[in-house]
């Protein structure tokens, strides 16, 4: 049967070039020459009968047969790794695993730094990758290439394992210095005074921000833009700027800093942070075990 002219390798291999659809970038992915990925290609072209990647200009575009291989290859990988790629025991004392892990800056700073110091004290030899929310983070998660995301309730992936984390509600945080504020904050001074928000690299805008352009429009005065949770405080101290965030991160924020912390002057929504693993990986015992600690704190963080 034709299947058994294909092994393992070429299949990685064609992973790799359907993600990166250049022959040159999954080649340095493979770790191979430029070369020998281009002898790869010309083994899965005879194999599946189709070019696979054609020039488009200065470009490689898929084929409508490469389009339609991209989920099965990378399932048939997944599986496969989850399957005989793990060991089926688990010491954290004394396993070497990497774990990658995609989170916000509000998540790792009331959350993810003090889980990690505490499982460094009993796994001394596990490794961490942390990496940013990103627009393409939901596919990182399904196609393997991250082991855990922590995202609000509302962008979790409904094919993937997931437990809530904690929830969280919002607080205005305004310069000890701006005494027109010593004793709260009016809607008309919320809508009035200059705000500091938060914005993703790509420019989406998180849930707090969705929230209020669909509740109120464009009523409030932006006048800083933070690609950064924990450098919204920044543009605050010694302004009459101020800011909406999370109530967790904003109690931090009042404790290291000459901020205050007022209630908002209008209703604003709870936010419900998840922490999602690839369904294939829902019994490997070393995932299993990162993730009880991590739920584990989070169990223990005082209610908002």
């Amino acid at each position: 049967m034709r299947y058994q002219r294909i092994d393992l390798n070429l299949l990685i291999a064609l992973d790799a070039l359907l993600a990166e659809r250049n022959v040159t970038r999954a080649a340095e992915r493979m770790h191979m020459t430029q070369s020998a990925m281009s002898g790869v290609l010309s083994r899965l072209r005879d194999y599946f009968e189709d070019p696979l990647l054609v020039p488009l200009g200065r470009s490689m575009q898929l084929t409508p047969r490469a389009e339609s291989l991209i989920d099965p290859v990378r399932n048939i990988i997944l599986q496969v790794d989850a399957t005989l790629g793990v060991k089926p025991e688990f010491e954290p004392a004394t396993a070497h695993r990497h774990f990658r892990v995609i989170a916000s800056d509000y998540v790792t700073q009331v959350l993810l730094a003090e889980a990690l110091r505490r499982i460094a004290q009993m796994a001394p030899h596990l490794t961490f990758d942390v990496r940013p929310t990103h627009s393409g983070m939901a596919q990182d998660l399904d196609q393997g290439r991250v082991d855990f995301l922590v995202t609000p309730a509302h962008l979790t992936l409904p094919e993937h394992p997931q437990a809530i984390l904690f929830e969280d509600t919002y607080h205005v945080i305004a310069c000890q210095q701006n005494k027109a504020l010593q004793d709260g904050i009016t809607l008309d001074q919320y809508q009035s005074l200059g705000h500091v928000v938060y914005q993703a690299d790509q420019g989406s805008n998180p849930w707090f921000e969705q929230w209020y352009a669909n509740q109120h429009g464009s009523t409030r005065r932006i006048e800083v833009v933070a690609h950064g949770f924990l450098l919204m405080p920044r543009f605050v101290v010694g302004t009459h700027r101020i800011a909406t965030v999370q109530t967790r991160l904003a109690k931090q924020f009042v404790q290291a800093m000459p901020l205050r912390l007022l209630e908002p002057p209008l209703e604003t929504p709870r936010l419900t942070e998840v922490l999602q693993w690839h369904r294939y990986r829902e019994d490997d015992p070393g995932v299993r075990w990162v993730r009880e600690q991590i739920i584990a704190l989070a169990e223990v963080m005082p209610a908002i």
